[in-house]
């Protein structure tokens, strides 16, 4: 297996990004390796590489009472304890087992992997910030029974590191779709939404992404984005 890192965009200003990046492995013993293809304007400069770790990942269960698996994003890459800017999880297209089980990134861009030691989360160890815009979408296939009508309910806020402004996370699920707007003062708030929605078949697709771009208040060169958090799927009685 192999993947393409695009790190010609740089989300954060502290020096540089943090990736996951996953893969199954074939055999006992398996070779990582790192290679630049020195494409760069500059032959002489090249990017940096530093702080690697391997984490293995469990197979995920439900939760009783919650028909998402990983909803609250306990589960997903190794952070490092010592610094973090958050992790940066590429799209399926670039990474087709997903360094957060059970949830697709389905977009262009990636999503940000944030702990509760480095950020504000809003329960929990982690959860997931939308980094890029229109073109970062995280989903999850459940199942449902057709025709049955279910609760979808979730926590948005930020993450308490400067990013403000009016913001807004969209929900889809089944036919049904909901648009949730706030405004951050990038001090740490949240709220919870819900969606009822009715199962049209024995799978059912949810889907959260923010349409627009954020950066800080003070840093407009680092992106950031409305923090997602503890999301819920249950059958209406």
């Amino acid at each position: 297996m192999w993947s393409r890192l695009p790190i010609q965009t740089l989300y954060s200003t502290d020096g540089g990004d943090t990736y996951a990046w996953s893969f199954k492995a074939s055999s006992s013993v398996v070779k990582v390796t790192f290679h630049n293809h020195g494409t760069q304007e500059d032959p002489t400069c090249g990017p940096l590489l530093d702080a690697i770790a391997i984490k293995e990942m469990q197979p995920l269960k439900y939760t009783r009472g919650n028909l998402v698996k990983n909803g609250g994003f306990e589960i997903g890459p190794h952070i490092f304890k010592n610094f973090s800017t958050g992790i940066l999880i590429l799209p399926k297209r670039q990474d087709l087992y997903s360094p957060i089980p059970g949830w697709i990134i389905e977009s262009l861009k990636p999503v940000k992997y944030i702990d509760s030691k480095h950020f504000i989360v809003p329960t929990g160890l982690a959860a997931i910030e939308f980094v890029g815009g229109r073109e970062t979408a995280i989903a999850q296939i459940i199942r449902t029974r057709p025709n049955k009508w279910y609760d979808l309910s979730f926590t948005i806020g930020d993450a308490r590191n400067g990013c403000n402004g009016t913001m807004t996370v969209e929900a889809f699920a089944g036919r049904k779709s909901l648009k949730v707007p706030f405004t951050s003062h990038g001090k740490g708030w949240f709220k919870k939404a819900s969606l009822r929605f009715q199962a049209i078949s024995a799978r059912t697709r949810i889907t959260f992404y923010s349409p627009f771009y954020h950066t800080r208040l003070y840093d407009f060169g680092h992106i950031c984005g409305p923090v997602l958090d503890d999301v819920k799927v249950v059958p209406v009685a």
